[in-house]
């Protein structure tokens, strides 16, 4: 079967929605406007070691800003505070799935018609997912605050004293900066897809500096706990707006959403091909974001401070690795395009050993001296060499799985992870629980890792030889 721009479905019946389908090589117009044409192969390897450079880059400056305020916004906020922040941030992990997977599956579709240059497809694309995107956050942006007021914050929060008289503004604030950032981070998905990652590397770099003046700036002037707490929330809304005016008013003026370009069958299609991704997305962070509030419920907010601290620190390593696999995702699919599977066999071994060494050596450091430093650097006591092994262990877990699983999202097979991260949601979650009251906080992580190990990391190994056995038949 050929679609209307010749492309043969060759392994569409299994994910048609959300794969970048492989085709022959056709002969094609030029494209009314100006496309980035894709490398060859050779050349993907460059551009990729260039990424991974700038990731590097971006997140060491993304990384110190966190480090910076900590110290800053600990003493200010209070041990309570914190941890009800903290908190509340967690919840906005588990809802980031609210896009529904529109973000994804629009960087999954928008791979092949970058091979293609086709612009107009690519532009319907975009503009359609804007409208998706905005008809889901907007909406439920202003129902938060229509019923935010009944909500019972601090008990959901397990919080007491000055926390519980802030728990409702802070609950407000955070998510609605999380709400309103959904679409306005949909431009960093159309620069992944047209591999403009540099540019989006150095944004994010931007997003996270900006909070620095504005955190501090709030402290030096005695502000209140909520106004330093808002300060950090907005960074992100300033920045992705600014980039969001210089991609499509600069950089890719031929893809700059307009409601003329919106249609409902563009819609309905980007919420098909992104429900797999949505489903996985919603289960995966429910799981890995679950943890701050059952050590709330078990333990108490001292101790969701004493684990997100030393979390949020290792989270920087996640970022990173993040940063660097998520190009791969757009480049295999032009790969899987093209047929190159070599190339995808020896990236993915390549980008193993990478990824695994940017979570194992400064995890190092950090399981051998954290308890010193974050003794000289906190003005509480936090963290324990034991909840630091577990954190460290998790994230080579997941370093070293992520280019398995770049792979099949770029072909859209996705269901074997789903079936691996539904196994691992409940078994975690009880496992957490009877960890947290058998051994403490420093369980949390170990719990993950054993459960992760056997549920999701055999899913991903099949379902990476699944994605390149569909290709080659």
């Amino acid at each position: 079967m050929r679609t209307r721009h010749g492309r043969s479905q060759r392994y569409e019946p299994l994910h048609a929605a959300a794969s970048p389908r492989p085709r022959r090589a056709v002969q094609t117009m030029e494209p009314p406007a100006p496309v980035d044409p894709a490398p060859p192969a050779p050349r993907r390897g460059r551009r990729l070691l260039s990424w991974i450079a700038t990731a590097a880059l971006s997140r060491a400056v993304s990384a110190l800003v966190p480090l910076v305020l900590l110290p800053v916004t600990l003493s200010y906020l209070g041990t309570d505070l914190y941890g009800l922040w903290a908190a509340v941030l967690a919840v906005t992990g588990m809802v980031a799935f609210a896009d529904l997977g529109v973000g994804l599956g629009l960087m999954t579709r928008l791979a092949p018609c970058r091979v293609d240059g086709d612009s107009d497809t690519a532009r319907r694309y975009v503009s359609s997912a804007y409208a998706a995107v905005c008809g889901v956050a907007l909406p439920t942006c202003g129902l938060l605050w229509l019923v935010g007021g009944f909500v019972p914050w601090p008990l959901l929060f397990n919080a007491t004293g000055t926390a519980a008289r802030d728990a409702h503004l802070v609950a407000l604030v955070c998510l609605t900066a999380f709400l309103l950032n959904i679409p306005l981070s949909l431009v960093a998905r159309v620069q992944y897809a047209y591999q403009q990652v540099a540019a989006s590397n150095v944004w994010q770099a931007t997003s996270s500096a900006l909070s620095l003046p504005l955190a501090l700036g709030a402290v030096y002037a005695k502000l209140p706990p909520i106004a330093v707490i808002a300060s950090i929330a907005v960074a992100p809304l300033l920045v992705n707006i600014v980039n969001t005016v210089w991609t499509f008013g600069w950089r890719l003026p031929h893809l700059a959403p307009r409601l003329r370009f919106v249609d409902g069958r563009g819609v309905r299609e980007l919420f098909g091909l992104g429900g797999l991704f949505f489903l996985v997305t919603l289960i995966m962070v429910l799981a890995d974001n679950a943890d701050p509030l059952l050590i709330a419920h078990v333990l108490g907010l001292a101790s969701v401070t004493a684990y997100a601290v030393p979390a949020r620190l290792f989270n920087q390593l996640g970022a990173l690795v993040t940063l660097v696999n998520q190009p791969l995702w757009p480049l295999h699919g032009e790969a899987l395009a093209r047929g190159d599977l070599a190339w995808i066999r020896r990236t993915v071994r390549r980008m193993t050993m990478v990824s695994t060494l940017i979570a194992v050596l400064p995890s190092i450091f950090l399981v051998a001296y954290g308890e010193q430093f974050f003794a000289a650097w906190l003005p509480i006591s936090i963290g324990n060499r034991s909840l630091l092994l577990g954190l460290a262990c998790w994230w080579v877990v997941l370093a070293a799985i992520s280019p398995r699983f770049m792979v099949q999202n770029a072909a859209g097979i996705v269901r074997p992870q789903l079936c691996g991260y539904l196994l691992y949601l409940p078994l975690s979650i009880v496992g957490k629980l009877l960890g947290l009251h058998w051994w403490g906080v420093a369980a949390t992580p170990f719990v993950a890792v054993v459960i992760y190990t056997v549920t999701v990391v055999p899913a991903a190994l099949y379902g990476y030889r699944r994605a390149l056995r569909i290709r080659t038949t």
